[in-house]
């Protein structure tokens, strides 16, 4: 028996040891990357829920400050009227009803010589309801720019998917009736784009 009747059947025993080594490993890193893009893809449908709530409950709290300004706005036209008139009585009355954040408003106004237009336009003034807005506003910012970045990374494990997927569509293909030469090809491509994708695999966040 010569040495290449003898090398050949090993090498072709090797090449599918290598062939079933490869397609296995690599549906496996499919299936992982397919269940965490749809884990990534669940987050991100989180985060964007979480944005739009977040906004609803910013816009009510606009609406709480609004109607909180309406409300001082028309206390203060008032009290603007009585002390035209020098009802004095009236005015105290009135003011008895300033709300605690037109007060701590309304004092400072008068303690700086009522420079400003009124005591809406301090700093101090700030009607219930503002900050919550503010701060509900930026939550909602956060949390969408957090679902973006969740739906990039499930994204790139839906690439990897495709690409896994085209290994093992590759390495199949191999072992089909091909001349040698382009049996070896196809595998070698398999396993070069396999263990490429493998690499920057490693370099995604996971989520379990």
């Amino acid at each position: 028996m010569s040495e290449e009747t003898v090398v050949t059947p090993r090498r072709s025993l090797l090449v599918d040891g290598a062939t079933i080594f490869v397609l296995s490993i690599t549906a496996v890193l499919t299936a992982w990357c397919g269940f965490e893009a749809s884990k990534w893809g669940g987050e991100m449908s989180i985060a964007f829920s979480q944005a739009s709530s977040a906004r609803i409950q910013a816009a009510a709290a606009e609406g709480t400050a609004r109607d909180a300004r309406q409300y001082d706005l028309s206390i203060y036209t008032q009290w603007v009227l009585a002390e035209a008139d020098g009802r004095d009585e009236l005015r105290e009355f009135i003011e008895e009803r300033f709300t605690p954040e037109f007060r701590t408003a309304f004092d400072a106004w008068e303690a700086g010589g009522r420079e400003q237009l009124g005591p809406m336009a301090m700093a101090e003034y700030v009607p219930p309801g503002t900050q919550e807005a503010v701060d509900l506003t930026a939550r909602a910012d956060a949390k969408f720019e957090e679902g973006l970045g969740l739906n990039e990374t499930g994204d790139r494990y839906s690439l990897l998917t495709v690409l896994f997927a085209l290994v093992l569509f590759l390495v199949a293909l191999s072992q089909r009736n091909v001349v040698p030469w382009m049996k070896y090809v196809l595998l070698g491509l398999g396993v070069v784009i396999g263990v490429v994708c493998v690499g920057i695999m490693l370099t995604y966040p996971i989520l379990i």
